[in-house]
């Protein structure tokens, strides 16, 4: 969320929305939290896409959308669904 916020100022600071979005993938990934790492990871590809990373962006979305067998009708997957078909163009 504190990702989020650091966006959503009125002087958006990418630099500490990409700090808090890798504190953020290592403490969920440590914890073995799917659905969190994948709220994470939609931040941090999300500004990689606004950045003109798109194939990192992909890169990193992509395997953890690909863990889920179930729960497609959920708004995270939704949007990281449609987020991955985004980069994908």
């Amino acid at each position: 969320m504190a990702g989020e916020i650091a966006l959503m100022s009125p002087e958006p600071d990418t630099e500490k929305a990409e700090t808090y979005f890798d504190r953020s993938l290592a403490v969920v990934r440590e914890q073995q939290a799917k659905s969190w790492e994948l709220r994470a990871a939609m931040g941090m590809a999300r500004l990689w896409r606004d950045q003109g990373k798109r194939q990192q962006a992909h890169v990193l979305l992509a395997p953890i959308f690909g863990w889920f067998s179930e729960g497609f009708d959920t708004l995270d997957l939704k949007e990281a669904k449609a987020l991955l078909n985004e980069l994908a163009l």
